[in-house]
């Protein structure tokens, strides 16, 4: 059985010629890089532009990746600031909160195991629809963290943030995500009543 190659050992073929070999970095982190631009965008196509350009840059900029830092806290630098240029650029329309329209499902991890599936999926529809109505800092340091499982020092690189402001960040960013939950779920409750 073959182990799977590490992301320097992938960039350290990329960096030999071997450049047919980028595709597997792209497939290993295309989903985490397209959440974190949908998260700023706010809709498929645009985080879809954002992610490809990411790709492309890294791409391009993979020579001067100091393998001191993980692949991955590097790549999520450059997402965030293409992400950031991107909405610069286009000062995209305000969407209202109340926009239900585009919801992006987690995978379905980490809940108890008496919860029945659909009670998983809207749970984690309500957590997503949550965290999509965050400002666009609040939501990448939750989704880094939660999701990317990264430390509060790979986020701070990323984010070119000092830790102890991301830690301060990141619990400010958790009451917000409270609020918004405790929002949507209270207009739930009201339905059902």
């Amino acid at each position: 059985m073959q182990q799977k190659e590490t992301d320097l050992e992938l960039i350290t073929a990329v960096l030999a010629g071997d450049t047919a070999r980028y595709a597997e970095l792209v497939k290993r982190h295309q989903r985490f890089v397209f959440t974190m631009a949908f998260r700023f965008a706010k809709n498929r196509e645009d985080a879809e532009e954002i992610a490809q350009d990411c790709f492309v840059k890294a791409y391009r900029a993979l020579g001067t990746f100091k393998q001191s830092a993980k692949f991955s806290t590097w790549l999520y630098t450059i997402t965030y600031t293409t992400a950031m240029t991107f909405l610069r650029k286009n000062q995209l329309e305000t969407q209202s909160i109340d926009d239900h329209e585009h919801v992006l499902q987690l995978p379905n991890q980490g809940y108890g195991s008496g919860a029945s599936d659909v009670e998983k999926k809207s749970a984690y529809a309500y957590l997503d629809q949550a965290i999509t109505q965050l400002l666009p800092d609040d939501s990448a340091i939750i989704t880094l963290f939660y999701k990317g499982e990264q430390s509060l020092e790979e986020i701070g690189e990323a984010l070119r943030m000092d830790p102890k402001t991301v830690k301060v960040k990141l619990h400010r960013a958790r009451q917000r995500l409270k609020d918004k939950l405790y929002g949507l779920l209270k207009e739930e409750v009201k339905e059902l009543i």
